[in-house]
């Protein structure tokens, strides 16, 4: 999860769940966490009081989805070597001697194969 820190992550929640993007760098194909619910959605607070402690949930469970999502993200992103840039698995290939983006492998003439084809992990 080092690569991927919750700043870099875009926050797409509403009032209601939590989600999160990332986008590549390379493709620009938009990355979105699932959508985790929020345990009071739907209720309307009768008080100040609750007011405040719903708030208060809300921000705790949207910081534990932050952080799921970081931990998800992680395992779809690659940070290049070479130009530190955050790039998706289609977009990363495993070369030779240093794994790298796809722009960076065709800049310095590096073959590879990448880490993943859309939809699908490659194994």
């Amino acid at each position: 999860m080092s690569h991927i820190t919750k700043e870099r992550l875009r926050d797409c929640s509403t009032k209601d769940a939590f989600s999160f993007s990332l986008c590549c760098a390379e493709c620009g194909e938009v990355w979105q966490s699932k959508s985790v619910s929020f345990s009071r959605a739907g209720v309307i607070p009768e008080t100040l009081g609750k007011r405040v402690v719903f708030e208060a949930l809300y921000q705790r469970e949207r910081a534990a989805a932050l952080e799921k999502a970081a931990i998800d993200a992680a395992a779809a992103f690659n940070v290049c070597p070479i130009c530190h840039r955050l790039v998706c698995d289609h977009c990363f290939l495993i070369c030779d001697d240093l794994d790298l983006c796809q722009s960076c492998a065709e800049r310095l003439q590096e073959e590879g194969e990448r880490v993943a084809v859309r939809g699908k992990q490659v194994v």
